[in-house]
């Protein structure tokens, strides 16, 4: 069992950054693969990034390449979604997830564990 809670969402303004940090409970959390997802008013949820085990492979939507970073401190049981130059368009609310495999890392069914979410607005 993982429990996994974000934390570092908030308001800024077209241009500006934000730190992202999902803490991750469990004596395991180094074996998943850890994701995150976001969710617009109205829409679907979409993959943002996916960092896998060791933290050796990222993977990002096209969106965000450039923009966004996905990183990890196992030893803290913690992964973190840096987001720069952020735009309006990135405004959702968003969560971070574990998975037991990495085969699905993009796709919101490969994940085994999901966290409340943190919402992020960002004003033109």
């Amino acid at each position: 069992q993982v429990h996994l809670v974000e934390s570092g969402g908030g308001l800024v303004q077209a241009g500006g950054s934000l730190r992202l940090s999902c803490a991750a409970s469990g004596r395991t959390f180094s074996t998943y693969a850890m994701g995150w997802f976001r969710q617009a008013p109205g829409k679907e949820r979409e993959f943002v990034a996916a960092i896998t085990w060791g933290g050796v492979n990222t993977y990002y939507r096209d969106s965000v390449k450039g923009r966004f970073t996905v990183s990890r401190d196992n030893a803290k049981n913690t992964v973190y979604l840096q987001m720069n130059n952020l735009q309006p368009e990135d405004t959702a609310i968003y969560s971070c997830a574990a998975a037991s495999s990495s085969r699905a890392v993009t796709i919101t069914w490969g994940y085994d564990y999901w966290g409340q979410g943190t919402q992020v607005t960002v004003s033109s």
